[in-house]
């Protein structure tokens, strides 16, 4: 035995706080981001992350990004996009991916490393382009390429030639589907709707509500979150472009999405494919107050939950909220601030009402009372992302820098973040504002 203890490494629990938070203006994909690559995203909104925050590259101890339709040539595109951004090679990066809750666990990865003492720095992103997916050949196809490849002589690859049929040729084409039940994601969200009685014009209305708050927290200034990016070979882009307040009337005039004829869920109600980045920058309290830095939040208490994929595929929020309230020794009424994602509009008015509902409470949740529903005068108030835009793996910082902003703008104390995710996963996190 040694005469001495030593101590290996940093002991104890150490506050996390948000330093500033950007991303690069979300846009309906197939338009100005179109030629481009995720990386190059993800590059975008970290250089935009560095322009914000002055942070010299080499004090960053580590890079965390998430993303959901990886690019097979960056598969780690946190790798790609800090070295592209100038950051050291010796700087570690890595990706992950869990659905629409991608950038939410590169945040809360990035918090368990500081708060074990193994990071004092963490840059969390998240990136996604779906103008651009991977579209693969049929399995058939690809076995025959392979084998193709391998072939010796000339008449082998002859025979393995002749053996292709037509149908081969026939593309595997990515789907928002759930592996385990074939069923999209719109799908799921128009039965949820018609399982807790939400109409069609209250749909409507929502994501009226939602692009018309959008669209005066753009005109008011109130992005803040939003940095310019110069596209190569394009004009520079510096808003997003998916906000549009329509009206009742136009928009009832949309057929059902995904369940025809008789569905409720229409392209108006239903968050849109989206391209864009986001990057966050998360310290411990100590290393950012010692560099200067007045942080925005402290990022205090997490869960994640997850449950069945089919029938509760987009109720994480419910489930998740009371255990994170819980957790935090906090009430519904102790929130100033929520912001929920929104990937449809019936998606959030369902989980409001099981919130508010003592009977799903006790007969799905075994609560013996509703935690409640978030006062809509407190919920996503400068719109969310059925106008503002839903790139799959980036969604979770802005969802987490918004909250930041208005907590500050607003006076308030505590707020929290909710999103839900395909294979019926949900992260919930309360962050309270730091006290300057």
């Amino acid at each position: 035995q040694p005469k001495t203890k030593k101590t290996l490494g940093k002991t104890g629990v150490k506050n996390v706080v948000v330093v500033e938070g950007v991303r690069i203006p979300f846009l309906q994909s197939g338009t100005s981001y179109a030629d481009l690559m995720p990386h190059d995203l993800a590059r975008a909104s970290l250089q935009g992350l560095l322009t914000r925050t002055s942070v010299p590259r080499d004090v960053v101890d580590y890079i965390v990004y998430g993303t959901v339709i990886q690019e097979v040539k960056t598969s780690n595109v946190a790798r790609e996009a800090a070295l592209g951004a100038g950051f050291s090679d010796k700087t570690p990066a890595h990706t992950v991916t869990m659905a629409c809750i991608s950038s939410n666990q590169a945040m809360t990865t990035g918090v368990g490393m500081i708060a074990a003492g193994q990071c004092d720095v963490v840059v969390a992103g998240g990136v996604e382009l779906m103008s651009d997916v991977p579209i693969r050949h049929s399995r058939k196809m690809r076995k025959t390429m392979l084998t193709l490849n391998r072939a010796k002589t000339l008449g082998q690859k002859l025979s393995l030639i002749s053996k292709i049929r037509p149908d081969y040729f026939a593309p595997e084409l990515p789907a928002v589907a759930e592996f385990s039940t074939s069923e999209t994601m719109g799908h799921s969200a128009d039965r949820l709707a018609a399982a807790f009685g939400i109409s069609r014009l209250e749909q409507d209305e929502y994501a009226l509500r939602s692009h018309t708050l959008a669209k005066k927290a753009q005109d008011e200034g109130l992005l803040q979150d939003v940095v310019p990016f110069k596209v190569p070979g394009k004009d520079t882009v510096t808003k997003d472009n998916g906000i549009r307040p329509s009206s009742m009337e136009q928009m009832g005039k949309l057929k059902p999405a995904f369940v025809k004829p008789y569905g409720t869920v229409t392209a108006a109600n239903s968050s849109f494919l989206t391209d864009g980045a986001s990057a966050i920058l998360i310290m411990s309290e100590e290393k950012a107050l010692a560099m200067g830095y007045k942080p925005k939040a402290y990022l205090r208490d997490f869960v994640y939950v997850s449950q069945d994929p089919k029938d509760q595929l987009l109720l994480g929020p419910t489930y998740a909220t009371p255990k994170v309230l819980e957790k935090a020794g906090l009430t519904l009424s102790d929130i100033d601030v929520f912001e929920f994602h929104e990937a449809f509009a019936g998606q959030i008015l369902a989980n409001l009402k099981a919130m508010d509902s003592d009977w799903f409470a006790q007969n799905y949740m075994g609560r013996k009372s509703k935690v409640g529903a978030p006062p809509l005068d407190k919920f996503n108030t400068w719109g969310g992302s059925l106008s503002l835009g839903h790139p799959f793996g980036a969604t979770g910082c802005r969802l987490v820098i918004t909250a930041a902003h208005r907590l500050k703008k607003e006076g308030g104390q505590y707020g929290l973040v909710a999103a839900c995710a395909a294979g019926g996963q949900v992260m919930v996190l309360s962050s309270s504002v730091f006290p300057w």
